[in-house]
């Protein structure tokens, strides 16, 4: 690897380093946490309801044809 992608590899996980440590101590930290908590809450409800309304289609489906 060269020395300016070295480099560039370097000052970018810096960078990144200094974001994380300003989301976390920074203005507005805990509310953007807060904010974090209640998306994975609604990403989870949301998985869970595909995965009930798919399990209650297929068991609609097997019944309907049963009767036939």
């Amino acid at each position: 690897m060269d020395i300016s992608k070295q480099a560039k590899l370097t000052l970018e996980k810096r960078v990144k380093n200094i974001e994380e440590l300003i989301a976390k101590k920074g203005i507005g930290s805990a509310q953007l946490a807060k904010a974090r908590r209640i998306q994975r809450n609604v990403n989870l409800a949301v998985l869970a309801g595909g995965v009930v309304a798919i399990a209650g289609f297929t068991a609609w489906l097997l019944h309907n044809t049963d009767e036939d």
